[in-house]
This record gives C-alpha cells, sequence and structure tokens, in this order.
C-alpha cells in the first residue's frame, strides 16, 4: 500500500502497512507480515502495549530506519491493533519506496 511520490514537489507521501510485536526481546525493523492491510513491515520493540508506548515506539523505529525525522511519520489507522498503517511525508527522499521494500522484505 504504497502511494506514488510528488516527483514535482519532491515530497514522498508514503502510507506504510505495519506489524508491531510488543515486549520483544530484541528490537528490530524488517520481516514481512500479510496482515489485513496487505504485505506489513514487522517491528519489534521492547515498549510494552499499554498507553500507546508500542506504538510510539514503533513510530520512532519506522523513521530510524528510514532515515527521516521522527515527526515526519504519523499513524494514520490502528491505534489499539497490532496492525497499523503509517503515513510518511518527507522531502527529497524519493528512494523511500525502495528502503520499504528492502525493509519488508528483509529475512
Amino acid at each position: 500500500m504504497v502511494t506514488a511520490p510528488d516527483l514535482d514537489s519532491g515530497l514522498v507521501n508514503l502510507t506504510i502497512p505495519v506489524r508491531v510485536k510488543p515486549s520483544a526481546s530484541r528490537a528490530r525493523v524488517g520481516g514481512r507480515h500479510d496482515g489485513p492491510y496487505g504485505p506489513a513491515v514487522v517491528i519489534a520493540v521492547h515498549a510494552p502495549a499499554v498507553d500507546g508506548r508500542a506504538t510510539e515506539a514503533a513510530r520512532r523505529a519506522l523513521a530510524d530506519a528510514l532515515g527521516v525525522r521522527p515527526n515526519a511519520v504519523s499513524l494514520k489507522a490502528g491505534a489499539a491493533s497490532r496492525d497499523k498503517l503509517f503515513a510518511v511525508n518527507a522531502d527529497g527522499t524519493a528512494d523511500l519506496i525502495d528502503r520499504v521494500t528492502a525493509l519488508r522484505d528483509a529475512p
């Protein structure tokens, strides 16, 4: 569910399906989960699924993995679910689609 970049403005708007694994012993970004929003990037975080802490940790981990500022990533859907949609709005980074694909297809 990745949208095409707006090459005229240099702004990339992506919607990325994510599967969050809270309370993981090892934090990592990468892997594939076939969820309700389509093929999703798996993000394992140390934070528990309490009061949105795992969602916030996943948002920051995704931003770090994509090389964008954390405020460029926002939750679009799935606040109380392990399956989430994150929106990424970043300037001049058209290779984000390739990064998302690489993360999703990582073992």
